[in-house]
């Protein structure tokens, strides 16, 4: 979509996964927990509200399917979904993996300690499995 820009630090953080039919699909840089986000393409979209009606049921769409996509691929005992732009204000959602065993359960993963970069074979193992097996939109 015309004028669609990743912000800064979604694009500082992330590693992109695939392209969809609205959004795109990030792998968050932390090893210590299986994350990813859309962002929609849409420019100047701060939340759900701002999208149009057949955006909002896009992202939804999109936002079940990677939330279930998520839960298969890393065996996930729960996944937590949100979009909440108190730091980056251009939408994106949120769709982790968790565990009870993970160095957050059971708060949220936002600020929970430092943040472990993948090692590069990690980040391009996981990035081409996921490749692999997300669904293609």
């Amino acid at each position: 979509m015309t004028g669609f820009e990743l912000d800064s630090r979604l694009a500082a953080d992330t590693h992109l996964v695939a392209r969809w039919g609205l959004s795109e699909v990030l792998l968050m840089d932390d090893a210590r927990f299986p994350w990813l986000i859309l962002v929609p393409r849409v420019p100047g979209v701060t939340e759900w509200f701002d999208l149009g009606e057949g955006e909002r049921g896009t992202l939804l769409n999109e936002t079940l399917l990677l939330g279930k996509a998520v839960q298969a691929f890393f065996n996930a005992e729960k996944i937590n979904t949100a979009a909440l732009g108190n730091v980056v204000s251009q939408l994106h959602v949120h769709v982790v993996a968790r565990y009870s065993s993970d160095h957050a359960w059971p708060a949220p993963v936002w600020g929970s300690g430092t943040a472990e970069p993948y090692d590069t074979g990690s980040l391009t193992s996981t990035i081409d499995r996921l490749r692999l097996e997300l669904p293609q939109l």
